[in-house]
């Protein structure tokens, strides 16, 4: 990881962390409990296709590719479908644009800051692995996406997610839901490895 990389990921992180410290927003009352949710147990298969990263993902969720970015082969879209949600994945090769990738990670989470209440960002570091990045945290009933995140290795990949819910935003009540595919979404980061670049194409099942 370059100073450079370095350097980036620390203005990024300082700058969503000075939004969350300046978050005058009233104190309001918080419901006390949610309707009960019945979840699945928690289970994971391997990714391992001829995408350029592979990573584990619930047994309870589906993949599909993007059909709003035909040209984006290695773009791909994890379905929860009993929570009608979505973690969209966008991919990009890293060939000297990675401080573009960066600020436009930076910009799509900052989009939400008219109807978040905070964003708390977590910095993602690991050597052995080779992923570095930061998951931004957006909390607000009104917040179109409650969760994001982009993953590099620096030099060659650059792997961004965004969460949604294809229905009104309620963040409050969508609480059990979102912790609970968080959960799902760390365990994705955590077991992300690159891998080299394939000619043949996936199609996700």
């Amino acid at each position: 990881m370059t100073s450079r990389m370095i350097k980036a990921l620390a203005v990024l992180f300082a700058a969503t962390a000075l939004f969350s410290a300046c978050d005058n927003s009233p104190d309001t009352p918080k419901p006390r409990g949610y309707f009960r949710i019945d979840l699945p147990e928690k289970n994971y298969v391997l990714l391992d296709s001829s995408f350029p990263y592979r990573f584990e993902y619930p047994v309870y969720a589906s993949l599909s590719p993007d059909l709003h970015a035909p040209g984006e082969k290695y773009w791909l879209n994890i379905n929860f479908l009993p929570f009608k949600a979505t973690l969209h994945l966008s991919y990009k090769k890293v060939d000297g644009d990675l401080m573009t990738y960066l600020e436009d990670a930076h910009t799509l989470v900052t989009k939400h800051m008219p109807k978040a209440d905070a964003i708390y960002d977590s910095l993602i570091v690991d050597r052995q692995r080779n992923v570095f990045g930061l998951a931004y945290k957006i909390e607000g009933s009104g917040a179109a996406s409650p969760y994001q995140f982009f993953l590099t290795d620096s030099a060659s990949h650059f792997l961004r997610g965004a969460l949604y819910f294809n229905v009104i935003p309620n963040n409050d009540s969508l609480k059990p839901v979102i912790d609970f595919i968080q959960k799902d979404i760390e365990h994705l980061i955590g077991t992300l490895q690159w891998k080299n670049l394939q000619p043949d194409n996936f199609t996700p099942q």
